[in-house]
């Protein structure tokens, strides 16, 4: 990378992770203390990859090698991390919410429509950790993108078209080519840092990375 792109923090998220919602929460405060924009870039990440069956929908058959003390743990944690940054948000586990759809149409937003992203973006991400709503369900998603400012008819539009899938799923290998093995990983630069770091660490990740 090199120019603007050295500027811009990117993330890598998917909208399954309790994390990633608090990554962002950490990045709005992180934000609010510092002089000058941060310029952010999201790439979506396949959270559960490992748990799809050969149709490329989540298979409850599949092993995904978490059990009931992984959960426990994991949701103790949010709830404390939710208390440290003051956010209000669900801290059940998702076991059957697939947010493959939802990054099918963030992604192509992302590219066709910028001005409508960020707020379609942070909605399908407050949607599933703040409303509870089903954001694997195309109704759910299209009203967001409705209220968001995307054209009428974009969700069933993107979701029709199979390059949509194409183009995420090569989203996907760049993360994976980028050595991006969870989220939220964070990335500016030659400057990394993954989880829902408090805003200090990104305030020092950016200033490692000279801004």
């Amino acid at each position: 990378m090199g120019g603007h792109a050295d500027q811009t923090l990117l993330v890598y998220a998917d909208y399954a992770c309790p994390f990633c919602y608090l990554g962002y929460a950490s990045l709005d405060q992180c934000r609010e203390n510092r002089d000058e924009p941060v310029e952010t870039d999201w790439h979506p990440f396949d959270l559960r990859a490992h748990e799809r069956g050969p149709d490329g929908t989540l298979d409850d058959a599949i092993d995904s090698g978490k059990d009931d003390a992984y959960f426990e743990q994991a949701k103790q944690n949010v709830e404390r991390l939710a208390a440290e940054y003051g956010v209000e948000m669900r801290d059940d586990p998702l076991h059957d919410v697939d947010t493959y759809s939802a990054q099918r149409v963030a992604l192509r937003a992302r590219e066709d429509h910028p001005e409508a992203f960020e707020a379609f973006h942070r909605a399908v991400l407050d949607a599933l950790w703040q409303d509870r709503r089903d954001v694997s369900d195309a109704d759910v998603f299209d009203a967001i993108a409705t209220e968001a400012g995307l054209p009428e008819g974009f969700v069933a539009e993107t979701l029709a078209d199979e390059t949509s899938r194409e183009d995420l799923e090569a989203a996907f290998a760049d993360a994976r080519d980028e050595r991006v093995t969870g989220v939220p990983t964070f990335v500016l630069g030659e400057h990394r840092a993954r989880g829902a770091v408090p805003p200090a660490d990104l305030d020092r990740l950016l200033g490692e990375a000279g801004l």
